[in-house]
């Protein structure tokens, strides 16, 4: 009798691909269709094809990221955009600490702008780049932190740090202004904690005490840890082989300049989402999970990570993975809030969720001019209408997360890129600087991976000898 059956091949299990390392693949042995050519049958696809997928093999990138980035052209013009946006700070900004960083700023993108035009190629990317990071990051930040200006938001991350120490509490029981309301979960005053520790005597700890510091750190960390992950295993010849100089650009950017400088609250929750997706395309459950704990105990935006996330493993590597990744950061979240849920659920209530949908007595300083906030100034129905708007869309997503899951860790950062930017857009309260958080996971999985596509490519492999049946 004559077996049909190949040996050394499994059938793969789970719900897609299996629960191995790397995707499954299936072979399917048949006679060859002609000379030199594979057996018909034979597929190298890492999961299974899915309605409405195309069968062709993706086609690479006609512009590759970091091709784009490299031309005179696209720099000169990010560099004067750049100009622009923070010479229009002191004009229009009322906010002493903006218009001092534009005021700092808007010089040192003009002067990068024209060493990208004049320097030789080979060192007019670094150059411009160095120059735009002292400027608009180094200097204004260096001057504030030791004047010791800064936004509420740095404040009351300190203010809770030491709350935490000397009380076991990070929320003022009874907030009378609107500095005395904390709408962070608990984990973000660890934060503050330099501060309580290195004190304000010095110059040396007046900068390494404050929080700004360690968001920027924390930031850095995890898009570094982001990149190594994403990177292509045989990088291109024109692409940049380390992150150092894609990080110190979009780091120069007024996109997270401005924010580093002034605040930088948010730039913790950009680096962790942006780390979990790419644990998550390497089936990293373990530390996915502990990196998706962090951010859902920095920010309750940040708690649609975790479906995201959960999605893209489940889709890749099966069940017991995406089970694993979602009991280690639910359990671990739980674990860190729980204890001011039990004993300062009020607080927690009434600051972290009713204070930024601007639904207590004294109303957040978040108002960007956002459909969400122009609607909300209508009054209770506005606010209303906001409300129900963005439950409705934010439905939509999740709708659209389901039918179709993730296969990439810059498809799962589009799609919660979308949602949070919607939250953002619709909510009753909300400031521009809450869209870095989107753009950077729109960008930065890009630049790492070197790719616009956000289908997971499929490393063409040599196509193996088919065995002889076996005989019974």
């Amino acid at each position: 009798m004559v077996s049909t059956r190949t040996p050394g091949f499994s059938r793969p299990r789970g719900r897609f691909t299996g629960r191995r390392r790397t995707p499954a693949q299936t072979f399917v042995t048949e006679t060859s269709s002609g000379p030199g050519r594979p057996p018909r049958g034979f597929s190298v696809r890492p999961f299974p094809r899915q309605r409405g997928e195309s069968t062709f093999p993706p086609t690479p990138d006609r512009l590759n990221p970091a091709a784009l980035a490299s031309m005179r052209t696209v720099q000169l013009l990010g560099c004067l955009i750049a100009a622009g946006w923070a010479a229009a700070f002191p004009l229009v900004s009322d906010l002493p600490n903006q218009k001092q960083w534009g005021l700092i700023a808007a010089p040192a993108y003009a002067l990068a702008g024209l060493l990208c035009l004049t320097l030789p190629r080979r060192y007019a990317a670094r150059t411009a780049a160095a120059v735009a990071l002292v400027g608009a990051v180094l200097v204004p930040l260096g001057l504030l932190a030791l004047h010791g200006r800064h936004q509420s938001e740095v404040m009351v991350v300190e203010r809770s740090a030491h709350l935490l120490l000397t009380t076991g509490d990070a929320y003022l029981p009874h907030p009378v202004v609107v500095t005395d309301y904390n709408p962070y979960l608990p984990a973000m005053a660890l934060f503050g904690l330099p501060r309580q520790l290195l004190g304000d005597a010095t110059a040396f700890a007046k900068v390494a005490g404050d929080a700004r510091i360690w968001f920027a750190l924390t930031f850095f960390v995890c898009l570094l840890a982001a990149w190594r992950l994403l990177r292509p295993t045989r990088p291109d010849s024109d692409g940049p082989r380390a992150p150092l100089l894609p990080l110190a650009v979009l780091t120069a950017s007024p996109l997270i300049a401005l924010a580093l400088v002034v605040g930088g609250v948010d730039l913790p929750l950009i680096g962790v989402c942006c780390l979990a997706m790419a644990l998550a395309e390497r089936d990293r459950t373990v530390g996915a999970g502990l990196v998706l704990a962090l951010a859902c105990t920095l920010k309750w935006t940040a708690w649609p990570a975790l479906p995201v996330a959960v999605l893209l493993l489940w889709r890749l590597y099966g069940r017991r993975p995406a089970a694993r990744t979602a009991l280690i950061g639910t359990g671990v979240s739980v674990a860190v809030i729980l204890p001011s849920v039990l004993t300062q659920a009020d607080a927690l209530r009434e600051q972290v969720v009713r204070f930024p949908l601007g639904m207590t007595a004294i109303r957040t300083p978040a108002g960007s001019p956002l459909p969400g906030k122009v609607l909300a100034g209508f009054g209770p129905t506005g606010h209303a209408i906001s409300l129900a708007l963005m439950t409705v869309a934010l439905v939509g997503v999740a709708i659209w997360l389901l039918a179709r899951p993730p296969v990439s860790a810059i498809a799962a950062a589009d799609l919660l890129a979308v949602g949070l930017a919607i939250a953002f857009m619709l909510a009753p309260a909300g400031r521009f600087g809450y869209l870095a958080l989107p753009a950077v996971l729109v960008i930065w999985p890009r630049l790492a991976a070197r790719r616009w596509s956000s289908r997971r490519p499929v490393v063409p492999g040599r196509v193996p000898e088919v065995p002889e049946p076996a005989l019974q």
